[in-house]
């Protein structure tokens, strides 16, 4: 058995950390600097990690492999699984035809861009998030963003940074729950911990992204709907994390949102209508005085039903799938396995476990309950739903299929770079260096959860991979163990937006030229460090200045 060791050069910690964030280096180099493609980028950064496992760390190059194949694996299932059926509904919906219908009846219910944004891309999002995870809600609502005229460029970036609060309770709340699993807290004072700390966050997130957007500019007008849509989602995922559980805090959360935007302009309009133009910022926002856009085109109850019907195959689809009962029944055909060459070789030494352990690596390929298979029957229910010919049907799905090609490229090597980092331990090498930073140490926790999941592209991932650490650091430090790990998944959330799967599924869903990708990156990484910075300030307020609030 093969043993971790982290600190590989000469017992220098600082420059062990430096080479072990190499790959880190050369990714953040050709995307930001470079503007290479995410599927390049992520593929330099792989190939830097195998160097760096096999020629510093002493990694067996047997085990560096099937590390690699691992991740690679996991990224094509569950993760490209669940985006390629998701954006595959999508095309169905456009090519039929139907997505014109939907864009009609958002525009009755309100013809402002802005309010178009709070509604689609936060709150409907959220609900994504909260029911699937795992990219859906970047690429269902990015999609419907670009096809409701939003450009390419901001329909991606709106859905990136929007796609944030809900996070650490995505997917029926799996993130806590994994971190629980791996740290042996509590899951109900984990998922109160992150309540409290996201929740703050959640009640400036809509006004924070118009304002990015537009400016005071476009901001200041519709006030009302940004605090109503704030209020409502934050309020409800506090309430919910707190006293009722992880499980629906997204869900109920999103859906408060949606019909307090809902009842609140039945009865208030703003008096500027905003729609998006083209300019040098690449289709800033711009404001009409007067009577905005053109009157909405309305169409029969029979003909709207039709049009939502994939939607609502899938948000039906995606609750049933993830009902415990039926989700158990689903499980009975797991396909679970020892993934070769690497299940229990490798072992974790402290500090990142208590006491020397074997390193796990078990694939479940649970091919019927996954959320992807739901989009998947969501899909087949569509074709039949839409009266669409097998032919047709086949032409989109082929269609579809090629233009998903380099994201779920860039998806699989992602995710082997990060399983490759974890597993030589490389990682824990970055995490361990984040834990010297002493009194220091809540603030900078925050940015190593940011760090995990710009990494893997996952909260879960991110909450697996340090939450442990979290722990034992907290332990050492005489902080709240359930603070820091709560902190690990709530500071996760930001680094959603940057990493480089995210940027893929955004790019994909919105058609978005592979040039655009290092400026959408760019653009994303100022937001993303700012925001978990705000979260690292917030969970060093609950350690030292209020600890009786923390979990």
């Amino acid at each position: 058995m093969w043993q971790q060791i982290y600190v590989p050069l000469e017992g220098n910690l600082g420059l062990s950390c430096a080479v072990a964030a190499i790959p880190i280096f050369v990714v953040l180099f050709l995307i930001g600097l470079r503007r290479k493609p995410a599927w390049i980028s992520s593929l330099a950064g792989l190939a830097a990690a195998f160097l760096v496992a096999v020629a510093v760390y002493r990694m067996p190059v047997g085990k560096t492999v099937s590390a690699t194949l691992y991740g690679g694996a996991f990224g094509l299932f569950p993760i490209g699984w669940v985006v390629f059926w998701a954006i595959l509904l999508y095309r169905l919906a456009v090519e039929s035809g139907q997505f014109t219908l939907i864009k009609d009846s958002l525009g009755s219910l309100t013809p402002d861009r802005r309010l178009q944004a709070l509604l689609i891309a936060f709150a409907f999002g959220a609900f994504i998030e909260g029911a699937s995870g795992f990219g859906t809600p970047v690429a269902v609502a990015g999609a419907m963003l670009a096809g409701l005229g939003f450009s390419p460029f901001y329909a991606a970036g709106i859905c990136l940074l929007a796609n944030t609060a809900p996070v650490a309770f995505g997917a029926i709340g799996i993130p806590i729950v994994t971190l629980a699993g791996t740290t042996g807290l509590p899951l109900d004072r984990l998922s109160a911990g992150v309540g409290r700390i996201c929740a703050p966050i959640s009640l400036f997130i809509p006004a924070y992204l118009i304002w990015v957007m537009g400016g005071f500019k476009a901001l200041k007008k519709v006030i009302p709907a940004v605090a109503v849509c704030g209020i409502a989602f934050a309020g409800m995922q506090f309430f919910i994390s707190n006293f009722v559980g992880v499980y629906l805090t997204d869900i109920l959360a999103s859906l408060t949102a949606i019909a307090a935007l809902t009842a609140l302009l039945r009865f208030w309009k703003p008096r500027e209508t905003a729609e998006v133009g083209t300019s040098k910022r690449e289709a800033a926002w711009s404001v009409n005085e007067g009577a905005g856009l053109s009157p909405a085109i309305t169409h029969s109850p029979r003909s709207l039903l039709r049009a939502w019907g994939p939607y609502g195959f899938l948000v039906v689809l995606v609750l049933l799938w993830g009902y415990a009962p039926v989700q158990g029944f689903l499980n009975r055909v797991n396909l679970s396995f020892a993934w070769p060459g690497l299940h229990n070789l490798i072992q974790r030494m402290p500090p990142v476990v208590a006491q020397p352990a074997a390193y796990p690596a078990l694939f479940n390929f649970n091919w019927l309950s996954a959320s992807g298979t739901a989009c998947l029957v969501a899909c087949l229910l569509s074709v039949v739903w839409l009266r669409m010919s097998m032919k047709t049907f086949l032409g989109i799905l082929a269609r579809t299929a090629r233009q998903m090609f380099f994201a779920e490229l860039t998806i699989a090597a992602v995710l082997s770079l990060a399983f490759l980092m974890n597993y030589s331990g490389a990682t824990a090498t970055l995490g361990i260096g984040f834990a010297a930073t002493g009194r220091l140490f809540p603030f900078f926790s925050a940015l190593l959860g940011w760090l995990g999941v710009f990494l893997t592209g996952s909260d879960t991932s991110s909450n697996a991979l340090f939450g442990n650490l979290q722990v034992v650091t907290a332990g050492k430090l005489h902080m709240s163990p359930l603070l820091m790990a709560s902190s690990n998944s709530a500071g996760g959330v930001m680094g959603k937006m940057i990493s480089l799967q995210s940027i893929a599924v955004a790019a994909a869903a919105t058609n978005l030229k592979p040039e655009e990708e290092p400026k959408l990156f760019r653009f994303t990484l100022r937001h993303s460090l700012f925001l978990a910075a705000v979260v690292g300030l917030v969970v060093t307020f609950y350690a030292y200045v209020a600890p009786r609030l923390a979990p």
